[in-house]
Parts: structure tokens; C-alpha cells; sequence
């Protein structure tokens, strides 16, 4: 008979990598306000040293949500999906890919008014305080698709070859940022699109420094909004920020603080309506 050629793909990652996964799922959830509960951070840490596996841990907590407390299901689900998905090394670029990662990490979270998987049949806006209550313009709903075919099939055949690894991470910041601004789903666009882009970024070979999306990404959020938004506010320099402590060791200041200030905003009572 003939034997395999292939090796099974089994990662056997290290106890802080693993850590590492959850901590940055836990971290992508202050995008939307949300915080995981003290049961799901003790089972992360026991499924990081190993002594659960993540269906283990799913079954833990689906139990203790029926059982105790239900206000932290889609923090708790979300942070275990984004750290099991972020695990796994496979990876397919095209848009079809943001659809299976969407399905993944929200499947029976939101009502049924919200399509899991597929991308959004109505338009959208969403008041940001960084745009004292304005809104970033999304794509119109019947031009998703074809924009994502448009910008994946640019960014294809994009020739990176004697770029710095500057010029490299400004224009993977572009891409994302851009299709950040698509809003292709109707809810769970940021999470969805950050874990895309850390999977992306594994295939350029960068070492991903997860910190800033476990610490500031509510800074990454408002940063993608800034860079998104209509010509007189737009900001893109926080963006740059982000992305130079993400994958070029920099070490600019990315609290919301600094942030709101120099954006002339009312430091506390933006930064409240932000959360």
C-alpha cells in the first residue's frame, strides 16, 4: 500500500505561545466593550499548560454559562475561537477566507438578525467618538463582494521584491486598513479582519508582536477609523503607530489618552462613549 507523503499538522506549540493565542484573544474583545469572565482566564491558563484541550475548555464553559452566568458568553467563546483558530498554521488568501474565519468565531453568538458567514444585505453606519459622532462611509452592501475580489486579486499581484521592510508593513497596513473599511459583515468586522491579518502576517514570515492587539485594541480600532475617515479628519499617523510596535519594534505611546488629546477631544468623556 502506499504510505503518506504528507506529514499530519499538529503544532506543538509552547505554554506561553499558547498564552500568548488567548491573551490576544482576550485583548481583541475591548473592541466591542467586552471583557471574558475569571472562569474562562483560569481555563485558558489550564489549557495553556496543557491540561485541557480547546474542546475541553468549550465544554467547560458552555456548562458554566447555562449554569451561572450567561453575560460573558460572547467574550468567553469569542477569546477561545480567536486562540484555537490563531493555533492552527493552515491559511488561504481570498475573501472566502474572512467568510469561514467570520462563521468560526461567531457561530450562535448573535441573534438571527445578524447572517453568521455572509457578508452583510444592508448598509451600515456607527457613531464614533474619535469623529465626535460621525461615521466612517463603509462600501455599499452590493459592491462588497466585487471590492474584495478587486482588492485581493491587487494585492496578489503586488510585487514586494526589493521593498524595505518599512515599505512592506506600510503597505500590508494599506491593504488591511482598506479592507477594514469594506465593514463586510454586519457585526464582528475588527476581530475578524485582526485575525486574517495575524494569519496573513505569518505567511510574510513576521515575527507578530501580539502585545498591542492584547493591550491597545481599542488604540486599533479608533486608529482604523481615523484612517478611514472623510479627508478633513483623517488621521492615518495612529495607524502607522499601531503597526510599527506590531512588526517593526517600535515603541510609540498608544494609549487612548494621547490619542484623544492631540485629536482635541475631551479625554474622558470620549474615551468613555469609545468603551
Amino acid at each position: 500500500m502506499m504510505q503518506p507523503t504528507y506529514h499530519i499538522d499538529n503544532p506543538q506549540l509552547s505554554y506561553q505561545t499558547k498564552l500568548d493565542l488567548w491573551q490576544t484573544g482576550f485583548g481583541l474583545q475591548k473592541v466591542d466593550g467586552l471583557t471574558p469572565s475569571a472562569y474562562m482566564v483560569e481555563l485558558a491558563e489550564c489549557q495553556a499548560r496543557g491540561d485541557y484541550s480547546y474542546e475541553q475548555v468549550y465544554e467547560e464553559i458552555t456548562t458554566y454559562h447555562k449554569m451561572k452566568d450567561n453575560s460573558t458568553a460572547e467574550a468567553d467563546l469569542v477569546s477561545l475561537r480567536i486562540a484555537e483558530l490563531l493555533s492552527r498554521s493552515g491559511f488561504s488568501f481570498s475573501p472566502a477566507t474572512l467568510l469561514t474565519i467570520h462563521r468560526e468565531l461567531f457561530q450562535d453568538i448573535f441573534d438571527d438578525s445578524i447572517p453568521i458567514g455572509q457578508f452583510r444585505q444592508t448598509n451600515i453606519s456607527k457613531k464614533e467618538a474619535v469623529l465626535n459622532g460621525e461615521s466612517v462611509v463603509y462600501a455599499d452592501f452590493s459592491m462588497i463582494q466585487a471590492t474584495l475580489d478587486y482588492d485581493f486579486q491587487q494585492e496578489k499581484t503586488f510585487h514586494y521584491s526589493g521593498l524595505s521592510k518599512e515599505a512592506i508593513v506600510q503597505h500590508i497596513q494599506s491593504f488591511m486598513s482598506g479592507i477594514w473599511q469594506i465593514h463586510p459583515f454586519r457585526e464582528g468586522n475588527t476581530r475578524t479582519t485582526t485575525v486574517f491579518l495575524i494569519k496573513y502576517l505569518r505567511e510574510f514570515g513576521f515575527e507578530v508582536d501580539n502585545r498591542p492587539f492584547q493591550k491597545h485594541a481599542q488604540f486599533f480600532r479608533d486608529a482604523l477609523v481615523l484612517d478611514n475617515a472623510k479627508i478633513l479628519q483623517k488621521r492615518p499617523e495612529f495607524l502607522t503607530s499601531f503597526f510599527e510596535n506590531l512588526l517593526l519594534e517600535g515603541e510609540n505611546d498608544l494609549s487612548k489618552e494621547k490619542m484623544y488629546r492631540s485629536l482635541g477631544l475631551e479625554t474622558s468623556e470620549a474615551i468613555k462613549e469609545s468603551e
